[in-house]
């Protein structure tokens, strides 16, 4: 898991293009690193359209915004057609990632437990040091708070 002011761990993952994509290709820039459960859902797309709306903001913090969710390459290529997202989504599949930055959780609804992902934003400086975590975020005004502390 990321501690801020340490170095954020490197990944490899195919985005919605089936581009393979690296934390490593981002050197010199802020990263907006979103974790979020599922595309299509309520909470997701309203987490990503609020991004969206505000793409050009973060362009001008030097910032790219990249999602992070277990779907396939595939359902981020339609989610991102569907709500012309302008950012990267990448494909976590495995697990791996959402493991190594500790979002991959044990989650309860209705009383009974299941794997998840929680959802979680990482601000990453263009340094590569994490700067700032957000926890258990909740999507209202989220952006804001985002694009406040880079």
């Amino acid at each position: 898991m990321p501690e801020e002011g340490k170095k954020a761990p490197n990944f490899k993952l195919k985005d919605q293009n089936g581009k393979t994509v690296s934390l490593d290709d981002f050197k010199g820039k802020n990263v907006v690193l979103y974790f979020y459960p599922k595309d299509n859902t309520s909470g997701c797309t309203a987490e990503a359209c609020n991004f969206r709306d505000e793409f050009p903001k973060f362009g001008k913090l030097n910032a790219v915004i990249i999602g992070i969710s277990p779907d396939s390459s595939e359902s981020h290529k339609k989610f991102a057609a569907k709500f012309d997202l302008p950012f990267i989504l990448l494909s976590d599949e495995d697990k791996k990632v959402l493991e190594a930055y500790g979002v991959w959780k044990e989650k309860s609804m209705y009383g009974r437990k299941y794997m998840g992902v929680e959802r979680t934003t990482f601000i990453i400086g263009a340094d590569g040091k994490t700067k700032k975590i957000f926890h258990k975020v909740k999507v209202e005004g989220h952006n804001q708070e985002v694009i406040e502390a880079i």
